[in-house]
């Protein structure tokens, strides 16, 4: 196996403090610490530092506030990618935007383009327009939130080989947990690639629970990891040939249909 087709990539599957900022950034700060491979991506859940809120008012943070500010300190310490969402104020709007935090500081991010009408998700936040592609040693990563998941054509693969990777931060709660896992599971298959999905567990503030059940999906659609209701920190690797012995092997996204977003 060439390293340079590896990556290694760490979950951190979590309860969170409901609101408690300091609290979630100190406990996330002793898990990040407590792993003892060499990890190139660290992924946290979706509005990690606060759990799935909709009181951005009091909450939100700008882009040079207190979590971006940890997240560069925690990137840098570890030499690895942290990547995870939080309530961000941009312009005097609200956004759950995903951070692609680089251990140099460099950063990009993504808007949640899909809220969650179900729960207010709409009347609080600021709609993304724009998908967030990283790359990192050849692999290209699509960054996605949640709700996101349950809409295939805003993740679709545009071309043959437009990414490698989908991953989905969430706040999945328990009582629609099957969806989660079957729809993770089909967005591997049509896409050819791998799928992370990393969700929290515990209960919320509202009442909600969650069990995890974050997932490593791969090409053709075979879990090789989930965890059920556990607060752990996984991490794996995995190799770009499987990825591409898939597409050359089973060249469907040949015969897609054509489309653009708008």
């Amino acid at each position: 196996m060439q390293m340079n087709n590896t990556l290694t990539i760490s979950l951190l599957q979590s309860n969170i403090h409901w609101e408690d900022k300091a609290a979630n950034l100190a406990m996330f700060s002793s898990k990040i610490r407590a792993i003892q491979e060499q990890t190139e991506i660290i992924i946290l859940p979706e509005m990690f530092n606060t759990g799935f809120s909709m009181n951005p008012g009091s909450l939100a943070e700008n882009m040079d506030g207190e979590t971006v500010t940890w997240m560069k300190q925690m990137a840098a310490e570890k030499r690895s990618i942290l990547t995870g969402s939080l309530i961000i104020r941009d312009q005097e709007k609200y956004y759950n935007r995903l951070i692609w935090m680089q251990p140099n500081g460099v950063y990009g991010y993504y808007d949640k383009r899909h809220l969650f009408s179900f729960a207010g998700e709409d009347k609080e936040f600021t709609p993304g327009n724009k998908r967030l592609i990283a790359q990192l040693k050849g692999w290209k990563i699509n960054t996605q939130i949640c709700y996101d998941l349950r809409f295939p054509i805003w993740s679709r693969q545009a071309n043959e080989n437009e990414y490698d990777i989908l991953l989905f931060v969430a706040s999945w709660p328990m009582k629609r947990i099957e969806a989660w896992k079957a729809l993770l599971t089909a967005r591997a298959i049509e896409n050819q690639c791998y799928v992370i999905g990393l969700n929290r567990t515990g209960m919320d503030g509202n009442g909600f629970e969650y069990s995890g059940d974050s997932m490593l999906i791969d090409p053709m659609g075979v879990a090789l990891f989930s965890n059920h209701h556990e607060e752990i920190t996984h991490t794996f690797q995995i190799d770009k040939k499987q990825v591409q012995e898939v597409r050359e092997r089973l060249p469907f996204l040949k015969d897609k249909d054509q489309f653009v977003l708008v």
